[in-house]
């Protein structure tokens, strides 16, 4: 072999061993990439809840309490304040039935009187845990999973409260006017709420808005994302509950989404992300979280899963109260684990 020959072969076999090393590096690069983006979206557990017993709710009585607000009380869109006034009466008392201590925080919008109600359990301690579900409706709309599942979440887990004494005082609060026309204003129930805390320098250590919680389908698809590479990370079938924050909530995600893997059987889903991703911050939990408090929505993910939102087919006959039921013992199993 003459030196020349010599010489570009050996320059060729340097080159290809650039490239494979390039290669190399390449593929590791993404393969930690893929890693720190599922560890961020996902938020993998590496936490052990505090063990705690597990408890049974009823799904008849969570059916009964969606009807009762989807049937019997409805509409409650803002352009019925006089149902959302029975809405108001009859949570008062199942809250009292629950014996929590009950009170409402009335507000005027546009000339009308609205009421927050409100049903505390434990001590007047320094810090409190905030759980929150809206009962008005984006229009003149049944509203069975949007949101009289969050709301009859709420009456089942004050229910639950009520038997024990939590160490850390908890704040069930029922808002109105989440939906259209004031979604995203200062008129919203959990706006006005949060402002009030902050005003008063109430610490939360917690806040947990039950935004839509009765929709679940084992059907191949039903469960839709707002990006496709997020199907490598989640079901394509709605048939899990997900909790949802920000990127700085990862730890309340991850514990939030802990307790209630252990309370129940139902799979437990978690995201944290932007808030211009479509769906993150469609709740409640938003107006805590501009008041500096750490909060997370738990939800069935509304409009990626459920055909009937925002429509007159979101009636109760469409909810899973069997899976819904395991949506409320994984909430109360949190609930305690966050008083620890």
């Amino acid at each position: 072999m003459s030196s020349s020959t010599e010489a570009q072969w050996q320059s060729q076999s340097e080159r290809r061993t650039r490239i494979i090393r390039l290669m190399l590096i390449t593929l590791l690069g993404l393969a930690v990439l893929l890693m720190a983006l599922w560890f961020w979206v996902t938020q993998p557990l590496f936490v052990q809840p505090n063990v705690i017993a597990r408890v049974s709710v009823d799904p008849a009585q969570l059916e009964a309490h969606v009807r009762m607000l989807a049937e019997q009380l409805s509409p409650r869109d803002e352009g019925h304040p006089e149902n959302l006034e029975s809405v108001a009466s009859y949570l008062k008392q199942e809250f009292a039935a629950a014996k929590a201590v009950v009170s409402e925080q009335a507000f005027q919008v546009q000339g009308k009187t609205y009421r927050n109600v409100i049903a505390r359990f434990g001590p007047d301690t320094g810090e409190r845990i905030i759980v929150g579900a809206h009962y008005d409706t984006a229009g003149p709309f049944p509203g069975a999973d949007d949101n009289a599942s969050g709301v009859a979440g709420l009456i089942e887990l004050a229910r639950l409260l009520g038997q024990v004494s939590p160490a850390v005082q908890v704040e069930l609060v029922a808002f109105t006017l989440e939906e259209p026309p004031y979604f995203r204003t200062r008129q919203m129930g959990s706006a006005i709420h949060a402002a009030s805390l902050m005003r008063r320098g109430v610490r939360v250590r917690a806040m947990l808005a039950l935004e839509m919680i009765g929709c679940f389908s084992d059907a191949p698809g039903s469960q839709r994302l707002p990006a496709s590479f997020l199907a490598a990370f989640y079901p394509s079938r709605g048939n899990f509950i997900g909790v949802v924050g920000t990127f700085g909530e990862g730890l309340l995600v991850r514990r939030v989404k802990a307790a209630m893997r252990e309370a129940s059987v139902l799979p437990v889903y978690s995201i944290s992300a932007p808030g211009f991703i479509p769906g993150v911050d469609f709740s409640d939990h938003l107006n805590y979280q501009q008041a500096g408090y750490a909060a997370v929505m738990i939800t069935d993910t509304a409009f990626y899963r459920n055909p009937n939102y925002h429509a007159a087919s979101d009636r109760p006959e469409t909810l899973d109260y069997q899976r819904m039921a395991l949506v409320v013992e994984g909430v109360y199993a949190a609930v305690l684990d966050l008083t620890r």
